[in-house]
């Protein structure tokens, strides 16, 4: 019997960056229209879609140029709301379906995590997953009181130290602690509910969680270091891991480079799956695939927003280009300050890091990956199928994709779910129904 594949649908960014003005997105409402989110979780379990995912920043964009006003006037990286309230509302008119938090662990601290954590998995039936993230980008750090950024390695040992807490406040009070006896009034076993008594490097935390356990026990943990010590950092804590897809032959070496760091760790490299980010569009022909993904540029930022938002990403003011440079120059500033250089390098990884090249040059470069036009897979629903089992399997069939940044949404998810979804159910690499009660238990079969 063929492993399934296994989807994602990331919503994080459907409203950004010019995306919610592209034809068949965001129709007839605008963000943060409710009832725009309740259609997508609808539409996403019709396809049996394992997850909705929201990964979230909280900080207005502000490193280019030091200002704010190029992202408030184009839409870039903002506005964002925290989507927990939001997935409790999606969870009441589904029931299959899991959600996907992102909380930083970077700002964050693990008890008000963990028991939001807890109370949103009680209200989904079992359906949360966090996305623990170390962060890079200065406009979310000043709203928390961080003048510089967290030295890189820093930032993962204390995301280590974070999901340490959350796990041991998780497993605080036991699964059957609580008695509710109606005749003599006892409500739970003291014997089975533990302080944890952690005095760590970052958090000092009593406990227990104040809270009944949760459906999962936990929610499944997901991360996404791509750097050595990120990836070290992954193996350490994640269920699944969500990657970039820079290619087969780099996939593969990831892939590679996650088992070692699992078996370093102790940990079995079949208990943990990767989630390949990848920007679909799928149509019936190959002409409208090929129309739709020519008409991503023409949507396109200008090239200050272009600037916004690579500035934020990566954590580096674009605006001081110089006239010439190198991606290995500029690579080397980002790194001296503390900022991530794999968010540059990912985004650069189709130039030449040697080669020097114009600000002009650069700029019509990053037009094309702002667009994702660098970065789409399109075609007909047989060709794409085609490339996503080249990649699962090739990178040990297990976990799947995360369709990320979609040009239009609801229109691209209703292709990925009336067209794709039918093809891979033909070739056997798909479910055809949800088999398990929880998040956890779907995405392991």
């Amino acid at each position: 019997m063929k492993k399934h594949i296994h989807l994602g649908y990331d919503l994080s960014w459907t409203h950004l960056d010019g995306r919610w003005r592209t034809p068949g997105s965001w129709s007839h409402t605008q963000f943060p229209d409710i009832r725009m989110y309740e259609e997508i979780a609808g539409i996403a379990e019709r396809g049996l879609l394992d997850f909705i995912f929201f990964g979230d920043g909280s900080g207005i964009p502000n490193t280019w140029a030091g200002s704010i006003d190029a992202a408030v006037q184009w839409g870039i990286g903002w506005p964002r709301q925290d989507m927990s309230p939001f997935i409790a509302a999606m969870s009441r008119n589904t029931r299959h379906i899991g959600f996907g938090l992102t909380y930083s662990s970077t700002f964050m601290h693990p008890f008000y995590v963990a028991r939001l954590l807890n109370s949103l998995d009680h209200v989904t039936n079992g359906r949360i997953a966090f996305n623990v993230i170390t962060s890079t980008r200065r406009a979310d750090a000043m709203n928390y009181g961080f003048d510089e950024l967290m030295d890189h390695a820093e930032r993962y040992e204390r995301m280590e130290e974070f999901v340490d807490v959350c796990k041991a406040l998780w497993a605080s009070v036991a699964p059957d602690a609580f008695k509710w006896d109606r005749e003599t009034g006892f409500v739970a076993d003291p014997s089975k509910v533990k302080a944890i008594h952690h005095a760590g490097k970052f958090f000092k935390v009593e406990g227990p969680l104040s809270c009944v356990p949760s459906p999962q026990g936990r929610p499944v943990l997901v991360q996404a270091g791509a750097s050595p010590r990120g990836i070290k950092g992954s193996a350490r804590v994640a269920d699944y891991v969500f990657a970039l897809s820079p290619g087969l032959e780099k996939q593969v070496k990831h892939r590679q480079e996650l088992d070692k760091a699992l078996v370093a760790e102790g940990r079995d490299p079949e208990s943990v799956g990767m989630f390949w980010d990848v920007v679909l569009i799928v149509e019936e022909s190959a002409q409208e695939a090929k129309r739709r993904y020519e008409r991503l540029l023409m949507t396109a930022v200008p090239a200050d927003g272009i600037g916004a938002f690579l500035s934020h990403q990566i954590g580096y003011d674009l605006s001081r280009l110089p006239e010439r440079f190198t991606i290995e120059e500029i690579n080397a500033e980002i790194t001296a300050s503390n900022a991530s250089p794999v968010g540059f390098l990912n985004i650069t990884r189709a130039l030449d890091p040697k080669k020097e090249m114009s600000r002009s040059e650069f700029y019509d470069q990053m037009m094309h990956h702002t667009s994702s036009h660098d970065q789409v897979v399109y075609g007909t629903p047989d060709k794409v199928a085609d490339y996503l089992e080249e990649i699962f399997v090739a990178t040990g069939e297990k976990g799947g994709f995360m369709i990320a940044h979609p040009p239009a949404t609801p229109r691209d998810l209703l292709n990925v779910v009336d067209f794709l979804v039918p093809e891979l159910q033909r070739r056997g690499r798909y479910r055809t129904e949800y088999t398990g009660r929880t998040l956890k238990e779907n995405l392991s079969n």
